[in-house]
């Protein structure tokens, strides 16, 4: 039947998903265990607020559950694909996945701190950076007293590793 001849309250609202954080093809899904933890408890979540939906119409309802399937379905993804990573069994002397790294970036005499951890897990505001950032990748494999330096629009950024624990 052409398209033509549906009434336009047939027409079901096809769910638009945000994508998850970016993680390139062929990369591997390292985890924390915090960060596998935080893919479970969010899963739950979704699971909950599908059970547990409020709305007045069928439509409604249909076009939530396919909402929330959309979103279990990029974050099963995701679960399935993760490789956990135990970062105790990590180096401690060089920085690697999972590392907790504090830096001294540039001459600024405040020091930051940062966590290398994976894609899902990343968050700035609590100093957690993604391992496929650009700052990850030129601090992995550093020691402490080593310095990187990464190129930021037209200036160059040095960091110092200060400690790793």
């Amino acid at each position: 039947m052409s398209r033509g001849f549906v009434k336009e309250d047939d027409q079901e609202e096809i769910p638009i998903v945000p994508p998850r954080a970016d993680l390139p093809e062929g990369v591997t899904n390292y985890v924390t265990q915090i960060g596998m933890d935080e893919l479970l408890k969010e899963k739950q979540s979704l699971i909950d607020e599908k059970e547990n939906l409020k709305v007045t119409t069928e439509s409604d309802r249909r076009i939530a559950v396919n909402h929330i399937n959309a979103k279990l379905q990029l974050l099963q993804n995701r679960i399935n694909t993760a490789k956990i990573i135990d970062i105790d069994q990590q180096p401690k002397d060089e920085v690697r996945f999972g590392a907790r790294l504090t830096l001294k970036i540039g001459n600024n005499p405040k020091l930051q701190h940062y966590q290398i951890v994976g894609v899902d897990e990343a968050n700035i505001a609590k100093g957690k950076i993604s391992f496929i950032s650009p700052l990850a990748k030129v601090l992995i494999s550093k020691k402490v007293g080593e310095k990187a330096a990464l190129k930021i629009g037209k200036e160059e950024r040095v960091f110092e590793i200060v400690d790793i624990a």
